[in-house]
């Protein structure tokens, strides 16, 4: 069931307001359910400690109200469980199953676990079992397609308790007992209409109230559908709405006939918009979407929603901006009255729509973390003000509670084929966004299944461009999780792809990310090969700055490999590159390589001069934190050489640096030689 912005007089109350939301009914299957939860299994009845989570299950159809009494279920029992509720949805709202690992990747987000980018489904179920093995929590999954979904999610824990929603049984799970469900008992379903007509209705005709709550055969989609339809009319009687349900009787099921009756009583713009709605993504809905969907302005598509909501069509997302969820049960009807009412070309018209205003929210998602930056501020400025965000904070916010709908948006834009462009330039935007919220490494996971849309797309559209800058950005998160030979194969194609688009940045990032990875892998002559690959290209081109670099990625890959002689070469031309280029700070990192690679080498003396530029350089650099590594690599040398006094003086120095160094949070490191940033590849660039 809904909130339903009704009094029990069948008052409209104002926008945001909510009334009793007082649980209805099924006190029987409650009292079952509960018991179920003490019931021995089998495993205890034969001496042996239940192996996982004890398994609910209630039964229904969609509209039976499965979802609300599981939501009852786990409100009493919630107390008994300390380490929460955990909930995620099985079920698409056009009945597609979510793929288990994507469930898993949202469970353990909601616990707050790690879960690495790209990880194959049976590891992320894994990483949850592991997260809730010590854990007393309640999982409840709604709208299961089958057993396997459940069964990969279940906890091995017997201290959790896991709550399914489905259609039927999920057989192939042990001991389990299913609730199933039907009608609501004819005074629950009387009550229910009361909450939208108000008493005096039902008083008036009490036998006409128990004939429509039997028509609606008990189920609370259909008379929460039948008393909105009674509160939008308050002169109507309620043997009114029963004498039309039994002259319409067909063989459609009661709920999707109420769903035609209320759509064909609503103003034309209101029924357009209504119908318009099945095709949200995720069947997740805001005013945004609403007012792109059918053309209308922001606000007047905010007050449909919430007329929408007030009778039953909707359901409220609480949260702190207006959102609402299309109920699963209302999905299929509306899309048959979308296909009914409207052409298919109004209809692609209408998700362009849609994709346009949500990439244009992104734009401004995006530039109001880069205010520093004039040319942000002139795109803010240009943007109509109900498409700005007036913090960052707020744009945040609106992105972490979008995300399941933006995330939908861009697997259906895919999917539909027709429109591409749109399509990549949503996946562009929505990933420029997380980076600037939430950062690459927090963002991973979702970055990770984007960026293979990009590639879907990219092979489709025979984009070369696109599928190097997909696959190397797959390359770079396969790294950062430690599949270096996922990630070498992934830069392997992008190498391919990059001399296909004759793109030189793709072809020499993709030549040095190889090199990266066969520096992991710890083929040391390879990496250094590689990296020689991209150098040349770097040189060819005058690209100064990179060269020096890759200098000292060669001259990494040579101390490596004990190669000191060649290592020294390289780092010392990387350090006259960077002092060639101005970079004062890579000027003084390189130079404490150098200094390094010369201490392997037995050249103490050299390195310690070399140490003593480092660190000058590293001052004019105003990095400290380098500074004090490398007075603590001076006092240990010095100690080596038996000079006790010098050695106590750089310790000194270290030690009141890292005193007066105010503490921060360690950043993200570089994977190794592969560190970069997203990029992204798309109509705009």
């Amino acid at each position: 069931m809904t909130d339903q912005a009704v009094d029990p007089n069948g008052v409209r109350l104002p926008r945001g307001a909510h009334p009793d939301g007082r649980f209805l009914g099924r006190t029987r299957e409650l009292k079952e359910l509960r018991a179920d939860i003490e019931r021995a299994g089998l495993d205890t009845l034969s001496g042996r400690k239940a192996p996982r989570a004890r398994v609910l299950l209630i039964a229904g159809r969609p509209g039976s109200g499965r979802s609300a009494l599981a939501e009852e279920l786990v409100r009493q029992v919630a107390g008994d469980y300390p380490d929460g509720v955990l909930r995620t949805r099985l079920g698409e709202p056009d009945g597609t199953p979510v793929p288990v690992g994507r469930a898993a990747r949202d469970l353990l987000d909601a616990l707050g676990e790690p879960a690495p980018a790209g990880a194959p489904e049976d590891e992320l179920a894994e990483a949850l079992r592991t997260a809730l093995a010590e854990r007393r929590a309640v999982l409840l999954l709604d709208d299961a397609a089958d057993a396997e979904q459940v069964d990969a999610l279940l906890p091995d824990n017997p201290d959790c308790l896991a709550v399914a929603v489905s259609s039927g049984p999920l057989t192939g799970i042990a001991d389990v007992r299913p609730c199933t469900l039907g009608g609501l008992d004819t005074k629950s379903g009387v009550e229910l209409l009361s909450r939208f007509t108000g008493s005096v209705r039902i008083t008036v005709d009490p036998r006409a109230a128990e004939r429509l709550a039997e028509q609606c055969q008990g189920q609370p989609a259909a008379l929460v559908l039948a008393g909105g339809w009674l509160a939008a009319r308050p002169k109507a009687a309620v043997a009114d709405l029963a004498k039309q349900l039994h002259t319409d009787a067909g063989a459609a099921p009661v709920t999707a006939r109420l769903l035609r009756l209320v759509h064909d009583a609503l103003p034309q713009t209101a029924a357009r918009t209504l119908r318009l709605l099945a095709l949200a993504p995720a069947g997740l809905v805001d005013p945004h979407t609403a007012a792109a969907l059918t053309g209308c302005s922001v606000e007047a598509a905010h007050t449909t929603l919430d007329d929408f909501a007030a009778h039953g069509l909707l359901h409220s997302v609480g949260s702190s901006l207006p959102q609402y969820r299309v109920p699963g049960c209302l999905h299929r009807e509306l899309r048959r009255l979308a296909e009914d009412h409207e052409r298919p070309a109004e209809l692609q018209l209408a998700r362009a729509r849609m994709l346009e205003r949500t990439v244009r929210l992104l734009q401004s998602c995006r530039a109001i973390t880069e205010t520093d930056s004039p040319e942000s501020r002139e795109k803010l400025a240009a943007l109509p003000r109900p498409l700005r965000f007036p913090t960052p904070r707020v744009a945040a916010d609106w992105l972490r509670l979008r995300r399941p709908a933006l995330l939908a948006a861009a697997r259906l834009a895919v999917a539909d084929g027709q429109l591409d462009t749109l399509a990549r330039r949503l996946m562009s935007q929505l990933v420029r966004a997380l980076v600037a919220h939430f950062g690459t490494r927090a963002a991973a996971g979702d970055l990770y299944d984007i960026h293979n849309l990009v590639l879907d797309v990219a092979e489709r559209r025979n984009l070369p461009r696109e599928r190097a800058a997909a696959l190397l950005n797959l390359g770079d998160l396969d790294a950062r999780t430690g599949r270096t030979t996922e990630a070498l194969a992934r830069y392997r194609a992008a190498l391919d792809a990059g001399r296909e688009a004759n793109d030189p940045y793709a072809t020499g990032r993709a030549m040095e990310s190889v090199g990266g990875a066969h520096l992991d892998l710890g083929d040391y002559d390879r990496a250094a090969d590689w990296y020689g690959r991209a150098l040349a290209e770097r040189l060819a081109r005058d690209e100064r700055p990179e060269a020096a670099r890759l200098y000292g990625r060669i001259g990494a890959a040579h101390t490596y490999a004990g190669r000191y002689g060649e290592a020294m070469r390289n780092w010392r031309a990387a350090v006259a590159g960077h002092r060639r280029d101005g970079d004062v700070a890579a000027q003084a990192r390189a130079l404490s390589e150098l200094g390094r690679v010369q201490e392997y080498a037995g050249r103490l003396e050299e390195s310690l001069r070399t140490c003593r530029e480092a660190v000058e350089w590293a001052r004019r650099a105003e990095d400290t934190r380098l500074q004090t590594a490398l007075h603590l690599r001076l006092a240990d040398s010095y100690e080596r050489l038996g000079d006790p006094a010098s050695a106590a003086l750089h310790r000194g120095t270290a030690e009141r640096m890292l005193a007066e160094e105010a503490p921060e949070g360690d950043s993200e490191p570089e994977h190794g030689a592969n560190a970069c940033e997203i990029r992204t590849a798309s109509a705009e660039d």
